[in-house]
């Protein structure tokens, strides 16, 4: 089903151009709904922010249920499956230790003429998470989310995910928040709820920050409320890249390429490999798995809009395409996967081996799930605790130490004919 093709300059172009169709910034049919439920939240509040709840979510929320109560977590508690309970706690345990390693402290330095420098981290005072709930269910994703913000020190951390239609929220998301430590889970989802954190309502409270994965709209609407408050990226459909050699086993690539296709019918799954005899099998195995996958109706349509396997010259050639891909996730199954990891510039997070299959940096590995997509790994990073802090230079010079350069100073401010700035350190050594 799968197309094989060599890998060229011109068949990578070409790749580009598809994957970067998906980006959100293309999407502007949706900008101007977005744009309308955006400012009707802004400006109607609550009103606003329940009627399109009951619109998209066809559930009945308003000021008395949009807040999850103690009793709706204990339920959840006492539905979830034990042993998923337990997988939950394991993955928290992994995904904070990882994120605690982060953790970046405040630091200055001094010098004898009475000169202090430093910067002071301080932690984001409130942070708004956005969990999606349409198509399935990501307990995983509340965890990685939250998580680094705890770690950071955030100081409140509300949580947004659509309710369904009888105005509940599934247990196992319910629960992850719970361990996770969310102070506060509001049943309201889609564009309003990014609307409502950003702005505010008489019900939701107006946070500094907003992180989270969702649909079109959620995407665009973290891209209309950014400058209002920081978001921490504007994601597109997941992405997965597998760079093999004659030594992959084409069984477990074929596997892993299909764990990110059946995201959704945008995903995409690339095998660049450097033996057309793999590559071969590869396509042979995906056959065979889509006929007992749950989600191959997804998975087909995703392999025939935006999966590719190219057969590449030789290794050199293979890494360059990866580079310029700058795929979400990057697999490398070969020979010496670590010297290969070496020449890798781009890609959001990097696993090596044939079992360090992506999945397992989806739910228990530790480092965070969030990564950039649509080549913006070539700039920006995996969700960490540095999303969730700020840092503000500290400056502190005596009057010896400032008298020193005083004049350097008056010149470069003359020199941009900012004369109150020159006049500002001037003052100081009148007579």
């Amino acid at each position: 089903m799968i197309k094989i093709e060599k890998l060229t300059k011109e068949s990578t172009g070409k790749l580009l151009s598809d994957l970067l169709e998906r980006s959100p910034s293309n999407y502007t049919q949706y900008e101007e709904s977005v744009r309308e439920i955006t400012e009707n939240v802004r400006t109607k509040g609550d009103a606003a922010l329940f009627e399109y709840t009951k619109r998209f979510d066809k559930a009945d929320i308003n000021a008395e249920n949009v807040l999850v109560t103690e009793e709706e977590i204990k339920e959840a508690y006492d539905t979830i499956d034990p042993v998923l309970l337990d997988v939950i706690r394991k993955s928290l345990k992994q995904i904070r230790l990882f994120h605690e390693k982060q953790r970046q402290n405040s630091w200055f330095t001094t010098e004898e003429s009475g000169i202090l420098l430093g910067q002071k981290v301080i932690p984001i005072e409130n942070v708004g998470v956005y969990v999606p709930g349409g198509k399935a269910v990501y307990p995983s994703s509340v965890l990685m989310n939250i998580l680094p913000a705890k770690v950071a020190g955030v100081e409140h951390i509300y949580m947004t995910t659509p309710p369904d239609a009888s105005g509940k929220v599934c247990a196992s998301t319910l629960v992850a928040a719970k361990e996770a430590g969310a102070d506060k889970i509001f049943k309201v989802g889609g564009a309003q709820a990014i609307a409502a954190l950003a702005y505010g309502t008489e019900s939701v409270p107006k946070v500094d920050k907003i992180t989270g994965p969702g649909n079109i709209y959620v995407a665009l609407a973290k891209k209309a409320v950014f400058g209002y408050v920081g978001i921490d990226s504007i994601a597109g459909p997941s992405e997965i890249l597998v760079l093999c050699d004659e030594s992959a086993n084409p069984r477990y690539v074929a596997a892993d390429l299909l764990s990110q296709a059946e995201h959704d019918e945008m995903a995409s799954a690339i095998l660049i490999s450097t033996d057309e005899t793999v590559a071969k099998k590869v396509a042979e195995e995906i056959d065979g798995f889509l006929k007992t996958l749950s989600r191959s109706k997804i998975i087909e349509t995703s392999l025939k809009n935006y999966g590719h396997i190219f057969v590449a010259e030789d290794m050199s050639d293979a890494i360059q395409a990866v580079n310029t891909i700058a795929s979400e996730h990057l697999e490398i199954v070969t020979k010496n996967p670590y010297e290969v990891m070496t020449k890798i510039k781009h890609a959001g997070a990097i696993f090596l081996g044939e079992y360090s299959s992506e999945p397992l940096g989806d739910y228990y590995a530790g480092p965070n799930h969030v990564l950039p997509t649509n080549q913006t790994a070539r700039f920006f990073s995996a969700l960490s605790v540095d999303d969730f802090v700020k840092k503000s230079s500290v400056i502190s010079y005596s009057r010896e130490a400032l008298f020193e350069v005083h004049k350097d100073i008056i010149n470069f401010a003359n020199s941009e004919q900012l004369t109150a700035h020159a006049n500002s350190i001037k003052v100081r050594f009148e007579g």
